[in-house]
């Protein structure tokens, strides 16, 4: 006859754990920022949106190569093949032509 062996775990005492205080107390919510600050917030996140936008436009390799021409000149080299890029990043880089971040790949900083 063979002997039944039992688990690992059979060896070692069986603990439970013992439930916390119950339900919490709810606690006031924090006051809302002053309206200056709110719409520094909000623009802060529609910029942060349209970098991130940018940035998935430098990673979309169906649009060509991105590295040593800025993202308006990639873009318009897209439209000139055929390959229908976004209107929305044309305009977005037509928006804000003067910061280099925008204008710059994602790539720019490494040498080719």
């Amino acid at each position: 006859m063979t002997t039944k062996r039992g688990l690992i775990t059979d060896s070692f005492k069986v603990v439970k754990k013992a439930k916390r205080g119950g339900k919490r107390e709810k606690r006031p919510s924090p006051p809302s920022p002053p309206r200056g600050e709110q719409l520094y917030v909000e623009t802060e996140t529609i910029r942060e949106e349209e970098l991130k936008k940018l940035r998935q436009f430098d990673l979309n390799w169906r649009f060509g190569p991105c590295t040593g021409i800025s993202r308006l000149q990639r873009w318009e080299r897209a439209e000139l093949h055929g390959l229908n890029p976004p209107e929305e990043i044309k305009y977005l880089l037509l928006q804000t032509h003067s910061d280099p971040a925008d204008n710059l790949s994602l790539w720019s900083e490494y040498p080719l």
